[in-house]
């Protein structure tokens, strides 16, 4: 008879505090950022390093591919990071004074990055890079953020997310994440960790913003939205014992949710369903 087990009892504790996942499209690139982040402090039993090799195609996009790191990491953290990342003075050390900040001020964050939007037309980000110059801090930390930059991103493992499946290509799964976090009751922040965004080479095929195509940033966005659109509609639910309306709507929700309007709803539905 096989053994129940009772779920406090249940260990799923791996051992390992960081998984650190890439897309890999130049091995040189990526050999670097292994050594970087190893001398960082993100080394031994405590690691782990998982990447996508593609170096010949695009085995996988960023939506499939990070979805497999979120399902496979063992890590109590899954970093998903860009192949030219390099780190200087922030390591594995102000990473975990960052994550134990995180932890005392908010218990519901569940994902964290360097670089994010607050509101439009305000930014947090902590970065060097070719765009923002040397050693840049721009806004304030931690900062509550509705998308993120998908140079550098930590996922807490036991708020269990995904990335959309009907989106797809290389654009915008960081603010996808950021919204399935809300959607799902958790927080997005923009931190205090300092690396250096090489910013190297596109990933094949993929293009720049200026290149239409169906991986471009203006096709992948205009997907984004779409999805959204669809997934955020206003509509009418029946379960098996009771119906709800679902609107972004306060005054929606209230005069939706009202029996009077189950009652209405019902003979449409009769008369024409």
């Amino acid at each position: 008879m096989n053994k129940a087990i009772e779920i406090d009892a249940y260990d799923v504790d791996h051992g390992i505090d960081f998984s650190i996942c890439s897309l890999v499209t130049n091995k040189q690139q990526y050999s670097e950022m292994l050594t970087s982040f190893e001398q960082a402090g993100f080394s031994g039993d405590r690691c782990e390093f998982i990447y996508i090799d593609n170096s010949n195609s695009n085995k996988y996009d960023a939506y499939d591919g990070l979805n497999h790191f979120l399902q496979l990491a063992k890590g109590k953290y899954i970093i998903l990071c860009h192949q030219d990342l390099l780190l200087h003075d922030h390591g594995v050390d102000h990473l975990e004074r960052v994550i134990d900040e995180m932890d005392s001020l908010d218990e519901q964050w569940a994902v964290l990055g360097n670089a994010g939007g607050v509101v439009p037309g305000k930014l947090a980000i902590r970065i060097t890079d070719p765009f923002y110059g040397e050693n840049t801090k721009l806004g304030s930390f931690p900062a509550q953020v509705g998308g993120l930059d998908e140079n550098f991103i930590l996922v807490k493992r036991s708020a269990n997310l995904a990335l959309s499946r009907d989106v797809g290509g290389f654009h915008m799964y960081g603010t996808d994440l950021c919204v399935i976090a809300d959607v799902l009751g958790y927080h997005a922040y923009a931190v205090d960790f300092h690396l250096h965004h090489v910013c190297g080479e596109v990933l094949k095929g993929v293009g720049r913003k200026t290149v239409e195509t169906p991986m471009s940033f203006n096709s992948v966005r205009q997907r984004f939205v779409r999805k959204y659109q669809r997934a955020f509609r206003s509509r009418w639910l029946q379960t098996t014992c009771t119906i709800v309306y679902l609107s972004g709507s306060r005054i929606g929700s209230v005069f939706g949710n009202r029996k009077l309007s189950f009652s209405i709803m019902k003979r449409i539905h009769r008369l024409f369903g």
